[in-house]
């Protein structure tokens, strides 16, 4: 890919998530454009890195720069140009809400308070739905929808924010495996046509390392960031992993076998 200028830049940042030091000496940078998997074992701060990228946990020293700002300084036009996807169990699926008032959600920041979305707003809701193929089921129940579906109107409400960088967590959790399959391909689709700056949070490093420009390797600090092939290692992998590590090829490309790939953190 070309390199475009760096949207996102840590220079050893440390976080602390629950009154204790969660990642520490975190400097790498994202270019603008960049397409990046976050993988680590359960626990590695991967998470913790997405909600300071969002402001929510700036560093408690070092810094960590986003377009921009400082985190802990974002404007409130830069935090809305950053759309999220959180992990499954943080989005209530019972609650009785479309799936257009779903993806409409991602409108608010750009809307206002007590302020009717207008027809642009509107029509902006039914390209983002387009986009991730889920138009024609806008006024169906969001709680009704499969689990790969609802993932699908999420990233929705992530794009009617018109976002630069799109934060992914953990989205292929809880669905099955040919709509996992989907999802990425979605992803990878999203990327390209939108042009966005994508970190993609994942336990599963097979399914994001063959479609990914970099990864960045967690594990209360940071082990790298750079191409699959330069991180996927066994050495490096069994540092990060702390136990036996098959690693293999398939297709011309590393395949990583560990034991807790596909539990969430």
């Amino acid at each position: 890919m070309m390199i475009e200028k760096s949207i996102i830049q840590a220079a050893h940042a440390v976080f602390s998530y629950a009154n204790k030091i969660a990642l520490t000496g975190i400097t790498f940078q994202v270019a603008e454009g960049e397409f990046v998997g976050i993988i680590g074992p359960n626990g590695s701060g991967k998470t913790t890195l997405l909600k300071g990228i969002l402001g929510l946990v700036p560093p408690v020293s070092g810094e960590l720069h986003i377009f921009d700002c400082a985190c802990e300084k974002m404007r409130c036009h830069h935090r809305a140009k950053i759309g999220y996807l959180p992990q499954k169990g943080m989005v209530n699926s019972h609650y009785p809400i479309t799936a257009g008032e779903v993806a409409l959600m991602g409108r608010y920041g750009a809307i206002g308070l007590f302020r009717s979305p207008s027809n642009a707003d509107k029509a902006i809701v039914l390209e983002s739905l387009a986009a991730v193929g889920m138009e024609t089921l806008s006024d169906f129940p969001f709680g009704a929808l499969s689990a790969g579906q609802q993932q699908r109107v999420l990233i929705a409400r992530a794009l009617s924010q018109r976002p630069k960088i799109l934060l992914l967590d953990e989205p292929t959790t809880g669905i099955d495996t040919p709509a996992q399959h989907q999802l990425i391909e979605l992803v990878c689709h999203l990327h390209q046509q939108y042009r966005l700056t994508i970190l993609f949070v994942t336990h599963d490093i097979n399914m994001v390392s063959p479609v990914v420009d970099s990864l960045i390797l967690l594990k209360g600090r940071l082990f790298g960031k750079g191409a699959p092939s330069t991180l996927l290692t066994k050495e490096i992998l069994s540092e990060v992993y702390g136990q036996e590590v098959v690693l293999t090829e398939r297709e011309k490309t590393p395949y990583v076998i560990v034991s807790d790939m596909h539990h969430a953190e």
